[in-house]
C-alpha cells in the first residue's frame, strides 16, 4: 500500500490507492483544512507535493478552478481532497493556507 507522508507535521500514514490526500490527512490526524468538506468548493486543503505527483489522479478543471482561489499557488499545488493516490508513496507538505484554515475549523487546538 502506498503511503501519504505530511513532511511538515512529521506524519505518515499508508492508505489504499484511490484514497483522496485530504482523507489519508484525517487518518493521521495531520492538520489540514477542509472548510467545504472535501467538496472542491474551496482551497483549504491546498497542498504542495513534493515526491510521488505523477501517481496521483490527474488534475481535473474543477480542481484548476479551485486552486485558482488559493494562496501561494505553484506548480507542485494540488488540493487535497481531489488528488488521489496512485500506487505509490506521495510526500506533501500541507500550506500555511491550509493549516491556518484547519486552526479556524479547530479553535481549541489554537495556541494560548
Amino acid at each position: 500500500m502506498p503511503r501519504v507522508v505530511f513532511a511538515n507535521q512529521d506524519l505518515s500514514v499508508e492508505v489504499d490507492p484511490g484514497t483522496t490526500i485530504l482523507d489519508a490527512a484525517k487518518a493521521c490526524g495531520a492538520r489540514m483544512g477542509d472548510s467545504c468538506g472535501g467538496n472542491c468548493a474551496c482551497s483549504t486543503c491546498h497542498v504542495w507535493v513534493r515526491e510521488g505527483g505523477d501517481s496521483l489522479s490527474e488534475m481535473e478543471d474543477d480542481e484548476d478552478d479551485r486552486l485558482d482561489m488559493g494562496f501561494d499557488v505553484r506548480e507542485e499545488s494540488r488540493l487535497g481532497c481531489q488528488a488521489r493516490v496512485g500506487e505509490e508513496d506521495v510526500v506533501v507538505e500541507v500550506t500555511e493556507e491550509s493549516l491556518r484554515a484547519w486552526l479556524d475549523e479547530h479553535p481549541e487546538a489554537a495556541p494560548k
